[in-house]
């Protein structure tokens, strides 16, 4: 036995154990606010405590642990603990281009589907996206919004030749696999004349998403509909979307074969995936180790669990998804756009 190897993989893992139990501390501090107090100025955790209408002893512990963690600021001769402008950008805006305990949200909701997925793993069957706990959704949207509100209107929509023209003066477009409508409303907002419609297969998801769509003050020009990726209603479409979601789908062929059929003949499908290389040995860094943990937990067992007997996973890569595009008769596919998460292709008929 090598002992350098071994001290090597030890402290590997103290870091994993650190991060995993932090994960608990960093969700702690969205759901009470404390991020948010902090981030009013420098304070003792009795000060802290009395922001938040929390109690002064758990919140010690929290202010000492994100100071280990490096979440936050720890000035020993004063004993307060404080936010840099880095850390307040990052941990303190739910709405803002960056917002990092929203992943924690997300896999801490995800996490709670062990038993589930263990049992998955021996018998090979499915768990479906709507089967997790509420967390997994808006934990979903936390994550993912912050890349879309930063990138879909300023970077993605104009890289695809001509479509901000078409939606400005007035489109059509469907958002297959909305979710909770993050991406649905933010084109409706930035496109008021045209129609979005937003579609999933997840009721409850559609649910919130005509609220948050209601709220943003966009139900005029939003529409929103029950249904599976394959079976989104209407055609004629200027821009198809799908965000985050081709690789969950257990027939994702047969949704490319629908977008097609609903296309317009000068339309565009913006996909929206993961960042990942074709070849697994180029996936071996952290964005990947990423990726491979949560669709081992929601990517693949939801595909799993629908028919059609794909599982893409959530680090297919770009050849994958092109085969399945080109298959369903698009004949034009490219990389658009891409960012450190996820990468963006364009396909035309």
């Amino acid at each position: 036995m090598d002992e350098g190897m071994l001290n090597e993989l030890l402290g590997r893992f103290v870091t994993d154990l650190g991060a995993t139990i932090g994960a608990g501390g960093i969700v702690v501090g969205h759901r009470l606010g404390l991020y948010r107090a902090l981030a009013e100025g420098p304070a003792t955790p009795e000060q802290l405590a009395r922001r938040t209408g929390t109690d002064t002893r758990y919140v010690t512990e929290w202010c000492y642990g994100q100071a280990a963690g490096g979440y936050v600021e720890r000035d020993a001769d004063a004993s307060t603990f404080s936010l840099s402008e880095e850390q307040a950008f990052a941990l303190t805006d739910p709405s803002g281009p960056l917002y990092l305990p929203g992943a924690f949200v997300l896999a801490l909701g995800t996490l709670r589907a062990e038993p589930q997925i263990t049992e998955a793993y021996r018998t090979g069957a499915g768990m479906g996206w709507h089967e997790h706990h509420e967390d997994v959704f808006t934990g979903c949207e936390m994550f993912f919004r912050p890349g879309y509100l930063a990138n879909l209107v300023a970077t993605w929509i104009p890289a695809l030749d001509g479509v901000g023209e078409k939606l400005a003066a007035g489109g059509r477009v469907a958002d297959i696999g909305c979710g909770l409508g993050a991406s649905t409303v933010l084109m409706a907002e930035a496109y008021p004349r045209t129609t979005v419609t937003g579609s999933d297969y997840h009721e409850g998801s559609i649910e919130i998403a005509r609220k948050r769509a209601a709220d943003a003050g966009v139900s005029a020009n939003t529409r929103f509909e029950v249904a599976p990726a394959d079976g989104f209603s209407g055609s004629g479409y200027d821009l198809v979307a799908t965000f985050d979601c081709l690789h969950d789908m257990g027939d994702p062929s047969s949704t490319a074969q629908h977008v097609r059929r609903a296309i317009a003949d000068d339309g565009t499908w913006l996909i929206v995936e993961p960042i990942a290389a074709d070849t697994a040995a180029d996936n071996m860094n952290p964005v990947g180790r990423v990726y491979y943990g949560f669709s081992g937990y929601l990517c693949v067992p939801n595909a799993k669990s629908q028919s059609g007997g794909y599982a893409l996973g959530a680090q297919a890569g770009e050849a994958a998804i092109r085969d399945i595009v080109t298959a369903a008769g698009f004949t034009r596919f490219e990389r658009a756009s891409e960012t450190p998460f996820n990468a963006v292709f364009a396909a035309r008929p």
